[in-house]
């Protein structure tokens, strides 16, 4: 065909393992081919046995040849006529790229399996096929060809575009003069013209541009089909990513990890912390009057822990209670939590099942605790409190100024009584403040803005104070002030719980609860909806471009490249 060897032959089947591809002088090589053929990894050709090589790499041999027409690009694609699926795939990828399909049949070729199947797929396609039935009998086979042809027609729905016969003749095949006679299709010539063509003169005077036309028609269609195409695997993700955000629902309100009595810090330890904050802010008289005040406390106190302690021993510190604490909520939850997952990779469909086995056998539960309780017992739980209070109370005095002044100046007033309250505390048998064993006035001595907290987290202490406008106070402020210190307790634990799902997100599920998500929401995704636009569009493209009022050559430049 091409006047020159090509590639090599054999006589085995699936022999060509690899196809060869015949450039003219005019292109400069690798650059302008690899987009092309993007399924292959293109090699310089350097002998014709190279195509029989055995290689698991899809690679597609190329090299000069002066002989064919600049605008030719003639390629060998691997044997087909065997089981060796490699080669169907190597094949397949040829036949996308090509404008041109030459299918080149025997007698023994014509009704083979793969052979249909692959131009059944040019069929959809829309390729232009030439069809050249080698190794005949001439004349004897001229009454048979046409049979064969016939057959092979009905069965992959091809229209051949061109007919043409090759006699059985290896010395002439060899010595590059093998003849292709030209036949009538579907309607052979009872006088057959027996003058030799030159198929590399034949491929070259077709009208290509009218062939690429239709070849993006076909293979836009074979795109845009209804039952095999785009518009079907969009439906198919559709309703797999309805099943999956319907189980995923499901799974969601079945496996709820409720993490029951997460334990909160004492109210004592946010007491203190507002202590060392809102101290840090006093200015003037009011600032040395409660510096003293605890200074005489810290004495008054002095005593009283030393016999405490003589006889219960050291106190625990709270946050070290509450370290404990924290740490059982967590041990809890973990193993809550690999419950639930065993059971969603029990009962979950085939999208989420996979996908939770994965996580489940690459994670261990004594790997994820041990990591967790390294990390648990480094946390610094004072620096966390500190840090929580500081941010609330500034947010505090920003949302409600006007209250705050008027804290800020009771705070004053409160100061002044201050030693009336600590005796009336002690005469009572409460305890100095902070020490106190009654909840319902605990710390109720403290400072102004540790009265307002307390009494609301307490119950009503402001009375025992003995001061009318703290109480007035308490009572106009407590129900914000009680929602607002519940709100300062929340904030701590959300941060905490913040911290356990942040490691679990990074030591065991990682990405799975976004990928889960992401493809349950699939069809409201911005992809998704840019993707059906520009199905639309390409479906009016294609209406376009069979319309028999605009023929192939009269569609514009720009919407030719456009397609």
């Amino acid at each position: 065909m091409t006047g020159c060897h090509a590639s090599a032959s054999s006589p085995l089947a699936s022999g060509t393992k690899h196809p060869v591809c015949l450039v003219p002088e005019r292109f400069s090589g690798r650059e302008d081919l690899q987009p092309v053929f993007p399924d292959f990894t293109l090699r310089e050709w350097d002998e014709a046995e190279s195509a029989l090589e055995e290689s698991d790499a899809h690679e597609l041999f190329f090299r000069t040849a002066p002989e064919l027409p600049d605008n030719l690009l003639v390629l060998d694609t691997p044997d087909i006529d065997s089981d060796a699926r490699v080669n169907w795939v190597r094949a397949d990828a040829v036949r996308r790229s090509a404008d041109v399909l030459i299918a080149v049949l025997t007698q023994q070729k014509y009704n083979d399996a793969a052979v249909k199947e692959f131009f059944r797929k040019a069929r959809a396609e829309d390729k232009a096929v030439l069809v050249v039935f080698n190794q005949c009998l001439l004349p004897d086979d001229e009454e048979y060809w046409p049979v064969w042809l016939d057959t092979f027609c009905r069965e992959t729905g091809i229209e051949p575009d061109a007919v043409f016969l090759a006699p059985n003749d290896r010395r002439a095949a060899n010595g590059l003069t093998l003849p292709f006679y030209a036949r009538s299709w579907p309607s052979p010539s009872e006088a057959p013209d027996n003058t030799p063509r030159n198929l590399n003169e034949e491929l070259a005077n077709l009208r290509f541009r009218e062939i690429r036309i239709r070849t993006l028609r076909g293979s836009l269609r074979t795109l845009l089909d209804e039952q095999t195409g785009l518009p079907e695997y969009l439906r198919s993700l559709g309703n797999s990513s309805s099943e999956l955000a319907a189980t995923a629902k499901r799974l969601s309100s079945d496996t709820v990890l409720r993490i029951r009595d997460w334990p909160s810090p004492p109210n004592s330890v946010f007491v203190d912390e507002i202590r060392i904050w809102w101290k840090a802010g006093q200015q003037g008289w009011a600032k040395r009057i409660n510096s003293f005040y605890d200074t005489v406390g810290a004495g008054v106190l002095w005593p009283v822990k030393l016999a405490r302690n003589a006889i219960q021993g050291e106190p625990v510190p709270p946050l070290d209670k509450y370290r404990d604490s924290e740490w059982s909520a967590i041990l809890s939850t973990i193993e809550e939590l690999f419950d639930k997952l065993q059971w969603m990779a029990d009962t979950g469909n085939e999208m989420i099942r996979p996908r939770i086995e994965a996580v489940l056998a690459a994670s261990s539960r004594s790997k994820l605790i041990a990591g967790l309780r390294e990390r648990h017992a480094a946390l610094d739980f004072e620096a966390e409190l500190k840090d929580t209070v500081k941010s609330e109370m500034e947010t505090f005095s920003t949302d409600s100024p006007e209250l705050f002044k008027l804290y800020k100046q009771l705070h004053n007033v409160s100061a002044a009584v201050r030693p009336v309250t600590s005796v009336v505390l002690f005469s009572l048998g409460m305890g100095p403040a902070g020490e106190a064993v009654a909840p319902i006035v605990a710390n109720t001595a403290a400072n102004m803005v540790v009265h307002v907290v307390t009494d609301v987290a307490g119950g009503a202490a402001a009375a025992a104070a003995g001061d009318t406008a703290l109480a007035s106070a308490a009572g106009t402020g407590s129900g914000m002030l009680q929602a607002w210190f519940h709100r300062l307790h929340s904030v701590f634990t959300s941060r905490r719980v913040d911290w356990l799902t942040t490691r679990i997100r990074d030591e065991l599920l990682g990405t799975l609860p976004d990928d889960i998500s992401a493809a349950a929401s699939l069809e409201s995704s911005d992809e998704w909806r840019e993707l059906t636009t520009v199905i639309a569009e390409l479906n009016e493209r294609v209406r376009l471009l069979g319309s028999p009022a605009l023929p192939a050559d009269e569609i514009p430049d720009d919407q030719e490249a456009s397609l």
